[in-house]
């Protein structure tokens, strides 16, 4: 997600990297004193209070009552405005299209859902896109000014630099796709692009507030799997905008065929699809509609007691654990989250699976312990994450804009 896509657009920016920081503490603390913000920015009292004042004639904070006395003058807290702003958060999927509406505070104000078309190809899916984008403002009844725009989280590997989709292994045909362009000719609003994991992360980050400080890994668990990395609270994209495809690493060549066309790979292994076709070899199972609709059926059964879906479940996230051992070791972090609609009826199967693999294969466990959390943005991650591209880029504090990139 280049920086220069928004240069030269009406996005109300922040506006300096002292701004960002005082805002973004304010949105992750929910309510906090002028006083309580220079003691955790750093700032000087003075610098503080021109910040607040600007942020506060913008429309952006605004004062919300007191703190209980502690014997002294009371304290006036400030809180962000949530209907300040709002912008759309869309989610491309092998078989369905997310969308919400995202306040400046993270929360989510409208839901959407629909198939993709059974023409699946990238004018259709563009159009669905912004449908789906244009209904969910229209619902809304907000002034479309007051959107600062689209995101769209879609599965990689992508070309940032140029907004393009290249090839995902879901979405066949799509070899070299414009789909943020032809999305924003149609909308004629702002779109930003990532993928789906990184999207995701950045909700987290944004929605979740002072729960998700610091450094963390994401992993997005839906059509396939990704992870989205955290580092100092500023997000890891790679040199070339696509890190945390973790789902396309594998071992050598060897094992099961991949739908990228490689093998050995920890989607042809942990993947709803690669859940589903063990579920129909082991239990002669003639499968259903969908992929989606035979997984949740899986995870329905496996919170059911059926042994057979317990197993395959509890292998598959043993896996993903060993995989995510080698990640949380190399970035030396120590916290990580699992979203996505994967997760569905099967969060604590799956989280003390993984937390479990984790303590046995991650290296030094004695010096960093590994938590491991179910996310807080549902599973809608990547719809959330998306919308949360927009707020993001527009609001957070970055090392680039402080280095003066």
């Amino acid at each position: 997600m280049p920086h220069e896509f928004w240069q030269g657009t009406n996005l109300p920016r922040v506006g300096g990297f002292n701004r960002a920081v005082v805002l973004d503490t304010i949105r992750a603390h929910g309510e906090v004193s002028r006083v309580e913000l220079a003691e955790r920015t750093g700032l000087t009292a003075q610098t503080m209070s021109n910040i607040v004042r600007a942020l506060m004639a913008d429309g952006l904070v605004a004062e919300n009552g007191h703190a209980p006395s502690t014997g002294g003058k009371r304290r006036v807290l400030l809180r962000v405005v949530p209907d300040a702003y709002s912008s759309v958060g869309l989610h491309l999927d092998p078989e369905s299209i997310t969308g919400v509406l995202l306040d400046l505070a993270g929360g989510v104000r409208l839901r959407s859902r629909r198939r993709v078309p059974r023409d699946a190809s990238p004018a259709t899916v563009a159009a669905a896109l912004t449908r789906t984008l244009k209904q969910l403002v229209r619902r809304s009844g907000i002034d479309e000014s007051r959107v600062l725009g689209a995101g769209l989280a879609v599965p990689g590997p992508l070309d940032a630099d140029h907004r393009r989709v290249l090839g995902p292994p879901n979405l066949p045909g799509w070899d070299d796709v414009a789909l943020a362009d032809l999305v924003e000719q149609r909308a004629g609003m702002p779109v930003v692009m990532d993928n789906d994991a990184t999207a995701a992360a950045i909700g987290e980050r944004w929605a979740a507030g002072k729960a998700r400080r610091g450094s963390f890994v994401y992993v997005y668990l839906g059509a396939g799997v990704g992870v989205g990395v955290v580092l100092g609270d500023q997000v890891h994209r790679g040199a070339s905008n696509n890190a945390g495809e973790i789902g396309h690493v594998n071992g050598g060549g060897a094992g099961r065929a991949c739908s990228c066309g490689k093998r050995g790979c920890l989607e042809a292994y942990c993947s709803m699809r690669a859940i589903v076709e063990e579920w129909v070899s082991a239990t002669g199972s003639p499968g259903g509609a969908s992929v989606s609709a035979d997984y949740e059926e899986i995870c329905r059964a496996a919170a059911g007691g059926d042994a057979t879906a317990v197993r395959l479940l509890r292998q598959a996230a043993t896996r993903l654990g060993q995989a995510l051992a080698t990640v949380v070791s190399v970035l030396d972090v120590d916290h990580v989250v699992l979203g996505g609609p994967a997760l569905r009826h099967v969060e604590d199967l799956i989280r003390s699976r993984v937390e479990k693999t984790l303590a046995a294969h991650v290296w030094a466990p004695a010096v960093r312990p590994v938590r491991v959390r179910t996310a807080l943005i549902g599973e809608d991650a990547g719809a959330v994450g998306a919308a949360s591209l927009v707020l993001d880029h527009a609001y957070s504090p970055r090392l680039a804009t402080l280095l003066g990139s």
